[in-house]
């Protein structure tokens, strides 16, 4: 068995985000014992950023009349033919060098095993599996640290220690990520099915030999989730479902926020039987604001109904009742006006002075609603109608995904060279229905995501 012992030094980052690789070094091992290597700077195109410098030492400088990238490619692909790509921390170094050769229009592809995860399955116990403090505590020589070849030399000498270890190969087989095709790890797919799968993000449609829909899932790389699948050995379930698959479908959306829309709406519409989340199709409920006859906002906790308009959906009543009584608490909120307090008179809280009067009119109206909006708003998505924009399905698109009254309305694709107006955007739209699951995805990704744009319109 080959296997390239790979170590990249970069300008940061993954390719995605503007990365390049700045220096690369291989070792070549065959049954253990090193038969070739290969080592060089790599011009970025680009300037090192000062903090990449000061870590590693590669100045402008030493870059400047380096090959670029496509100039060492084919040396790349024919040094690593036929090898188990080796790295300690293998998904950067491996995706990284994927991601040159995607910009360069070549599809790169090795069979992957990353020697953090090898040490702590063959070398428990250990204070540390970083790189540095690994070779320190096990007594390998590491010189030149963050610097490609010193790496590599010390990862290279880390790995044949453990191929050393007792039961090495057949947990390097076990934990091996396959990304080239393998007929006995894949038996159910064809080599033309895997060898087309695209490493992209979307939705995939997974099916048994009677073209029976047996799961639908979403991946930003639908081909390393899909060969996931069908090697997954960790349930019983999970064994069931990889042996049973014969076809896949993919949808690409470029957008993680509309495949996990697309992919929630296709669950709940197919009721695939190896999707458990987001299947349910019961009632959902909202919670909606109206006006009273005095002016005072109130809520109230009704069925969700399609058209409706409430200020977020939840999956229960009782979903609802908790976020309400968060919503009162955290705005000084009357419980009388939530619906939550019958009383004929002043409501409870207003004896307990924690209620402002609103019930029985000694609170102003504009006092009160001014609360009761910035409630409406904080379970919402902050305002009631906007455009959230992504990434698209490649360069020159947008996706879209709208938000109109406070509540979900669909997605659709733009071209993302001009200027759009509200009804253009709206033309693009298809609809899809809102529910908890969708309202809970579209706020996790506003939170956590960066990169999102949104365009709001009152």
């Amino acid at each position: 068995m080959k296997y390239a012992v790979i170590d990249l030094e970069t300008t940061g980052g993954s390719v995605a985000q503007g990365g390049r690789i700045i220096e690369i070094a291989i070792i070549i091992l065959e049954d253990g014992v090193e038969i070739n290597r290969f080592e060089s700077f790599v011009n970025p195109e680009m300037s090192i950023p000062p903090f990449i410098s000061k870590l590693t030492g590669i100045k402008n400088n030493m870059v400047k009349d380096a090959p670029k990238f496509f100039e060492i490619a084919k040396q790349v692909v024919e040094v690593t033919k036929d090898c188990l790509f080796v790295a300690h921390n293998a998904d950067f170094d491996y995706n990284f060098v994927k991601d040159e050769f995607k910009e360069l229009g070549y599809k790169y592809r090795r069979n992957s095993i990353c020697t953090v995860e090898l040490s702590r399955v063959l070398l428990p116990g250990k204070q540390s599996y970083s790189l540095g403090k690994l070779c320190d505590e096990i007594g390998i020589p590491h010189n030149k640290r963050h610097r490609a070849i010193g790496d590599t030399e010390a990862t290279a000498k880390l790995f044949q220690l453990l191929l050393e270890q007792e039961n090495a190969l057949q947990t390097i087989e076990e934990m091996t990520v396959y990304d080239v095709y393998s007929s006995k790890r894949h038996y159910q797919l064809s080599k033309d099915i895997i060898d087309n799968l695209p490493d992209e993000t979307g939705v995939y449609y997974l099916y048994n030999k009677e073209e029976e829909l047996i799961y639908v899932g979403k991946s930003k790389n639908i081909r390393k989730r899909i060969l996931q699948h069908l090697s997954n050995k960790t349930t019983p379930r999970a064994v069931r479902m990889a042996d049973m698959v014969r076809n896949v479908k993919t949808t690409l959306t470029g957008s993680e926020l509309v495949a996990l829309l697309l992919e929630s709406d296709e669950i709940k519409k197919y009721q695939p039987r190896f999707n458990r989340a987001q299947r349910r199709t019961k009632q959902y409920f909202g919670i909606y604001k109206l006006f009273d006859e005095k002016g005072y906002i109130n809520f109230k906790i009704a069925p969700l109904s399609e058209g409706d308009y409430p200020v977020t959906t939840t999956f229960s009543r009782k979903e609802a009742d908790r976020i309400l009584d968060r919503m009162i608490d955290k705005n000084e909120l009357c419980p009388k006006l939530c619906g939550v307090d019958h009383s004929k008179a002043a409501c409870f809280r207003y004896h307990l002075k924690t209620c402002k009067g609103a019930c029985c009119d000694e609170e102003a109206v504009e006092s009160y609603n001014k609360r009761a909006m910035v409630a409406a708003e904080r379970f919402g998505y902050g305002v009631p109608n906007m455009f959230i924009l992504d990434k698209g399905r490649d360069e020159q698109e947008k996706a879209i995904v709208q938000i109109e009254k406070g509540i979900y309305r669909g997605f659709g694709f733009v071209k993302n060279k001009k200027e759009y107006s509200p009804s253009e955007l709206k033309k693009a739209i298809k609809s899809y229905k809102d529910n908890a699951d969708v309202n809970k995805i579209i706020r996790g990704i506003l939170r956590k995501k960066k990169g999102i744009e949104r365009k709001i319109f009152y």
